[in-house]
């Protein structure tokens, strides 16, 4: 890239930055207290809802993990877009609307935490302690994988240092997240929301015009692999794909009953009627963002053709949209400008999702740890202050997990997807759904499933290798069985919830 080319691309970089400053520095004043910082006082309407959720939820992954995947090994990949889009319209569906309801009726619940302290009247605070900390350890790694997204974005256009990339992008979202809490965080996700998708729709169109549509079956076999293969589901890497393959992908799809970030949105959302038009637009985002980011991946290895990402030399597979739009608008349109503004659409994927978590972060430390157990007389300013303080130091700590350079966007998601997947979702699933779940099973649910993602991917206990690289399978899937069932093991064989908890169970479940 030229420096003239490389002028414009920083021109539309610094304007999409300094509007998501202003936008915080807009939203600062509407913070009057904590449930305005942390909920933006249950009034966000359909559509920043679900743009918001949404945005938050596919973070860099989708703009460079997925099409990277897709571009490397083919599109039996797409497995992981089929479940997690299951997911989310089972999650709209079925947990949106009762989780609001259940929030506001277990004494207005601004955090998940809080909700399950609430929902089964724990007064030694022992499921706050326990799913604030699942919280803090997983969206570290979750941050960091955010981050990591944006170092290289950074080192790729620009030629940054990929660590000093690393501190630009979190030092912005550090000043939008640190001044306008949830509500800065869901306006700027709406927009960046709106962007991600417009620039998932228009590259893989436009160069898949430019190749001549007809010619992408030659153009990928002129690059060494087998259309036919590479473009079939049930091929992985040239080969039949492995059922376990099939079935850890879709096993993502369960991950989003235990989303923190995700389900946040759920609970602000103003009114029922908003609601119903976050499913609609909510689904319908999800499903062209998964299904283009797939179709990026395909239409990529033709269009950069003869160049092969990931060989010596080149870039890794993961910036292959990266390099798409830089050939489309740079080398082939020379509209540099442009250029800038769709690679601002990754940005706006990374800086979506990291805004999330810091907040998320925050509101665990801040309102569930440090009020909710050690100081419960604790006033609102000092809670304010303790949630900015936490911002920045889980910041800090993201940047060191994702220092490495050659760290894996796919890899350091996964953990992380896993980990809250499996100690939240059964319990979310649980205490919505079943009036029998007690507090011993919650509190059970929550350490096991944790528990059963870092025993399968971090300690190797099968000859040196760890479960998950033994069996193939998702850490996610074994870490939610094993926490639902445990969860209906202990509840019945513990005592059955008080005539008060269950009591508030079927005033939300018959409430309408």
């Amino acid at each position: 890239m030229n420096n003239a080319s490389l002028g414009f691309v920083l021109v539309a970089f610094f304007a999409y930055l300094l509007v998501m400053i202003i936008i915080g520095a807009m939203c600062m004043k509407q913070n009057n207290n904590t449930e305005d910082y942390f909920l933006g006082g249950r009034n966000l309407n359909g559509f920043v809802a679900a743009l918001s959720a949404q945005a938050s939820d596919m973070s860099g992954w989708l703009l460079m993990g997925l099409p990277g995947s897709i571009y490397l090994m083919g599109t039996g990949q797409a497995w992981i877009g089929i479940g997690l889009f299951i997911g989310t319209v089972l999650n709209w569906l079925v947990i949106a609307g009762r989780l609001r309801k259940y929030t506001i009726r277990a004494n207005n619940s601004l955090t998940l935490p809080e909700f399950f302290q609430n929902r089964f009247h724990d007064d030694k605070q022992a499921l706050l302690g326990a799913s604030s900390i699942v919280i803090v350890i997983f969206f570290l790694v979750y941050t960091a994988s955010a981050l990591a997204s944006g170092g290289k974005l950074f080192n790729s256009i620009f030629g940054i240092d990929y660590h000093t990339a690393l501190v630009i992008g979190a030092l912005v979202i550090l000043v939008y997240t640190f001044m306008g809490g949830f509500l800065a965080v869901c306006t700027t996700d709406f927009i960046q929301g709106t962007l991600m998708l417009i620039a998932l729709l228009a590259i893989p169109i436009i160069a898949y015009c430019m190749i001549g549509g007809g010619n992408l079956s030659s153009v990928l076999s002129g690059t060494g692999i087998d259309p036919v293969s590479f473009t079939n589901l049930m091929q992985e890497n040239g080969a039949p794909i492995k059922a376990v393959s099939i079935i850890s992908s879709l096993a993502w799809g369960l991950g989003y009953f235990g989303m923190p970030h995700i389900l946040v949105r759920f609970m602000a959302i103003k009114d029922e009627k908003e609601l119903k038009k976050s499913k609609v637009v909510g689904i319908v985002w999800v499903f062209l963002s998964l299904l283009f980011a797939c179709i990026i991946g395909v239409v990529g290895r033709a269009y950069l053709a003869p160049t092969i990402l990931g060989t010596e030399g080149q870039v890794s597979s993961e910036s292959v949209f990266i390099e798409m739009i830089k050939k489309m608008f740079i080398s082939d349109f020379r509209v540099p400008f442009i250029a800038g503004i769709f690679l601002c659409a990754i940005l706006a994927a990374i800086m979506s999702t990291a805004d999330s978590q810091l907040l998320v972060t925050a509101s665990a430390v801040a309102e569930d740890l440090y009020k909710g157990i050690f100081k419960k007389d604790a006033d609102e300013l000092s809670v304010f202050k303790l949630s900015r303080i936490t911002v920045v130091v889980v910041a800090l700590l993201a940047i060191v997990i994702a220092w490495n350079p050659d760290s894996s966007v796919m890899a350091l998601v996964s953990d992380a997807w896993a980990g809250f997947g499996a100690a939240f979702g059964p319990l979310v699933l649980m205490s919505l759904f079943w009036k029998r779940t007690n507090l011993s099973g919650a509190l059970a649910g929550i350490i096991s499933g944790a528990a059963v993602v870092i025993l399968w991917d971090y300690i190797p206990i099968v000859s040196g290798a760890t479960l998950s690289s033994a069996t193939g399978l998702y850490s996610l899937l074994p870490g939610f069985v094993i926490s639902l069932v445990l969860i209906i093991v202990v509840s019945l064989a513990t005592h059955e919830p008080s005539e008060e908890i269950i009591k508030e169970f079927e005033e939300v479940a018959g409430s309408k």
